[in-house]
């Protein structure tokens, strides 16, 4: 029999490990719920096209912040062998990693620390907890401690109001923020100022700090919360300053062709892009001061390359200079002053400009290396396609700028484990749904005759322009799912139809069903093509495609309901 001391001990051992069981069954039904597990979007504002108040002129309000890091308060260092990495991987660890991993490298050579040594790589411990906490860039390598600034980066808002509606749209220097980071940014704004959608584009930019947690060292931290904390707060600062601001202006649309040669290439077949820019100018009434320009592009935003260790938003920063302060000579043009925003747009399949040769400026040959010098080409060139474009003939006014904007909960089905097991683990996009569903969302705002959509990731641009492939020896033996094409729905009505990418989520590419091809024999060459594993599976792009299109249509509905929108347009 048992004493009672006895007793009382294995009683105290089972409860103790009933109470840590339970604490942790609640932490990681925390991670998997997420903070925002009920909020969902499912709306058409003016509901039914009914304007609570008569339409009258547009009105723009715009304002930037700077979210460059401060890399005084990260930790400095050096780069011994100057190859663009922290070799020493154990300094980056944290105490429970380091055993761990010792017990694994002396199995498997996860890295070696002889070489690591010799590599001449030193930092400054500033908040002293024995760890290199750099201030790590995304894209390419999750081993890419910043060294420098080469330009600042930012978030830009434009706020539009209309009949009684406010839209306001932000572009952010990120390479993504998830749907939770935007929520809660939505929830920061001051309600008194009545805004009834805010939309949130990230650049894509493979050249600033990570705001995802998917690069954040050698061994991925998962941690870069303080960092996307401060891009929600100055960017709420932002939108609050942008409503503020609004005050009655003109709006001025035009549509550049882009050459198909020393802008950008898609490096996945079938080749699909959108050969266009789309381009907004917002003066005061009926004079030539601008308050502000607006493009739209699709392109990877990654000249400089995996080698780079410089902050910098990448050919983005010279678009925006070069429409704000002009493009110098030679073969420059004249800026429009006021404030420049850019608007990724469809970047899936894969849109880049990383093996594309730049035409130089003074046409004296074309850059191909990953060199800020190709970056600063490229994107002068692009503004100045785009300032050509807003001062020539094809560019016109847009007479009836009613605003609408409709918004959409979607559901897509997780297939690929590391995006369904990095969710329901709250890894990474925070909000795990029974099944292995995720939650993300798209969105449709209209503006008079231009009719914007938004794509909660890179979406391969056949899935909006056509040409989505069913080829023999594909993975699903379906014909393609995501028809009709996106913009085919948005032109009935629409002028310009621009998609803004990366738009309040980054849920990674969005591939067409039927060309979802993972399995040997490969339908193209039978070679393996890159995407599959940068996506959520292949459920991900039918549901985005049918989000996309019910929003589009909810918009077009308006224009049935607004005849003197319907007969500009149509014009």
């Amino acid at each position: 029999m048992f004493s009672e001391d006895s007793f009382l001990r294995r009683h105290k051992i089972i409860t103790g490990l009933a109470v840590v069981l339970i604490l942790f069954s609640l932490w990681f039904l925390s991670l998997r719920r997420g903070p925002y597990q009920n909020y969902a979007v499912d709306f058409l504002i003016p509901a039914n096209g009914k304007a609570l108040e008569a339409p009258g002129p547009l009105q723009v309000g715009v304002a930037v912040r700077d979210i460059t890091a401060d890399l005084s308060q990260y930790d400095s260092w050096t780069d011994g062998n100057n190859n663009a990495k922290y070799d020493i991987i154990e300094d980056c660890m944290k105490p429970w990693q380091k055993p761990l991993m010792r017990a694994i490298n002396s199995k498997a050579h996860f890295f070696d620390t002889e070489k690591a040594a010799k590599s001449g790589d030193t930092y400054v411990d500033k908040n002293g907890n024995g760890r290199f906490d750099g201030c790590w860039i995304a894209g390419f390598s999750s081993n890419r401690p910043a060294k420098g600034v080469h330009d600042p980066q930012w978030t830009r808002a434009v706020a539009v109001r209309n009949n009684g509606v406010t839209v306001v749209m932000v572009s952010v220097d990120a390479i993504g923020l998830f749907n939770n980071d935007i929520v809660a940014i939505r929830k920061m704004i001051n309600p008194a100022l009545k805004v009834d959608h805010l939309v949130v584009s990230s650049t894509h930019c493979h050249e600033v700090p990570d705001s995802m947690g998917n690069w954040c060292g050698p061994l991925p931290q998962f941690d870069c919360g303080p960092y996307v904390q401060k891009i929600q707060r100055l960017t709420k600062e932002a939108v609050e300053e942008a409503v503020a601001s609004l005050s009655p202006c003109d709006m001025y649309c035009a549509t550049a062709d882009v050459p198909k040669e020393g802008y950008v290439d898609d490096s996945r077949k079938p080749v699909v892009q959108d050969w266009h820019l789309y381009l907004w100018r917002f003066t005061k009434p009926n004079t030539d001061q601008t308050i502000a320009t607006c493009v739209n592009w699709g392109n990877h935003p990654e000249t400089l390359g995996g080698d780079n260790s410089l902050l910098t938003s990448d050919y983005c920063h010279y678009i925006r200079e070069g429409l704000e302060k002009g493009v110098p000579e030679p073969n420059g043009v004249k800026g429009f002053g006021g404030t420049c925003v850019f608007f990724e747009g469809m970047v899936g399949g894969l849109a880049t400009q990383l093996h594309t040769s730049v035409p130089k400026r003074d046409g004296s040959g074309t850059i191909k290396e990953e060199t800020f010098e190709k970056a600063e080409n490229l994107g002068y060139n692009v503004a100045i396609l785009a300032a050509n474009a807003l001062r020539g003939p094809g560019a016109w006014k847009n007479e009836t700028p009613f605003v609408a904007v409709a918004a959409k909960t979607v559901m897509a089905k997780m297939t690929n484990p590391v995006f369904k097991y990095g969710i329901m683990l709250g890894i990474i996009h925070q909000g795990y749904y029974w099944g292995g569903y995720s939650k993300t969302e798209t969105d449709a705002i209209r503006i008079g005759s231009v009719v914007i959509s938004t794509t909660p990731g890179e979406l391969y641009p056949e899935i909006a322009v056509g040409g989505v492939e069913a080829k023999p020896g594909r993975d699903f033996d379906i014909q393609p799912q995501e028809v009709p094409p996106l913009l085919d729905e948005a032109k009935k009505f629409a002028k310009q139809t621009p998609i803004f990418g990366l738009c309040n989520d980054e849920i990674g590419y969005i591939v067409p069903k039927s060309q979802w091809d993972i399995k040997a024999p490969y339908v193209y060459d039978n070679k393996s093509q890159y995407g599959e594993d940068n996506s959520g599976g292949e459920e991900v792009a039918p549901a985005v495609h049918k989000g996309m299109l019910e929003t589009i249509r909810r918009i077009n509905d308006t224009f049935s309901t607004v005849p003197a929108a319907t007969a500009a347009a149509a014009k």
